[in-house]
């Protein structure tokens, strides 16, 4: 009599299989950045702008006081350089989820999707490769912004990494989740401006809550309630060494909500991303 092996079925994937497909997400997002030098540049001219332009002839009309994490006076464009950081992460985030609304009409992002990885997984290796380009583009401006003489502590270079890494995070997690309902790249634009310059004006980005709130109490409620507030505040407590534990876990928080909701809209099943009738997904 023959002897038949059963090869038992796999449940499951192997850590290394995990991390090839991370190695593949990132890579891809690193050579896409690449190759787009114009992308870099624009990341940068945004918040160089506000420091060289608009910094300069702010100054002398909004001196910042003795404020935490600051221990002494500062000038305007010492002051807003954490939220410019913000926003290079803001827009990078935002750009992200385009690239993905362009790759689920041209069928690269479909092609991902349906691989059998969980999604959930997938769509974090998206987020980490955006955040880590990202990354990039903060360091850069960091560079430029110490030969306009904003020179943090030293270690506050290394100590602002995790609270970069996390704000990132939650910005990326939010324009994912905001792709999702979106079906065609043209209307992008449009949903993006209901959401980059709100979020970035109703914060303290550029001018600290306790003069919101002697100009609008109700301005100032909502630019407390406003996630990119306390991204640009745990930026700033961490480029000076320090910890803001309130911005920590409204930060943290909303990484976790924007992250499920982003899962659960690219859920063909229960989502917002639907089944076309070929199968795929609309």
């Amino acid at each position: 009599m023959s002897s038949t092996t059963v090869t038992p079925e796999r449940s499951g994937f192997s850590v290394s299989e995990y991390i090839v497909c991370l190695n593949g997400i990132v890579w891809r997002e690193a050579l896409r950045f690449l190759h787009q030098r114009e992308r870099f540049v624009s990341a940068l001219v945004r918040p160089l702008v506000w420091l060289f332009i608009f910094a300069a002839g702010f100054r002398q009309v909004l001196g910042i006081s003795i404020i935490p994490p600051y221990e002494t006076y500062i000038l305007y464009e010492v002051y807003i350089a954490p939220g410019l950081m913000a926003m290079i992460q803001l827009f990078n985030g935002m750009q992200s989820s385009l690239s993905m609304v362009y790759d689920r009409e041209m069928g690269n992002m479909r092609t991902l999707l349906v691989s059998p990885l969980p999604r959930g997984y997938l769509l974090f290796c998206k987020l980490l490769a955006g955040t880590a380009v990202s990354l990039l583009q903060v360091y850069a401006f960091l560079l430029i912004a110490w030969f306009w003489d904003i020179t943090p502590p030293t270690l506050g270079y290394l100590t602002v990494l995790p609270a970069l890494v996390l704000s990132g995070l939650m910005l990326g997690a939010l324009g994912m989740l905001i792709s999702a309902s979106i079906k065609q790249l043209e209307n992008f634009a449009g949903v993006m401006n209901f959401v980059i310059f709100p979020m970035f004006f109703a914060s303290s980005a550029l001018y600290p809550l306790w003069r919101v709130q002697e100009g609008s109490p109700m301005l100032y409620y909502v630019c407390q309630c406003n996630p990119f507030t306390h991204a640009v505040e745990l930026i700033r407590f961490a480029l000076y060494g320090k910890m803001n534990w309130v911005s920590l876990a409204v930060v943290g928080g909303c990484t976790v909500v924007f992250m499920i909701g982003a899962i659960l809209a690219y859920d063909p099943s229960r989502g917002l991303v639907r089944r076309g009738p070929g199968g795929g997904e609309a």
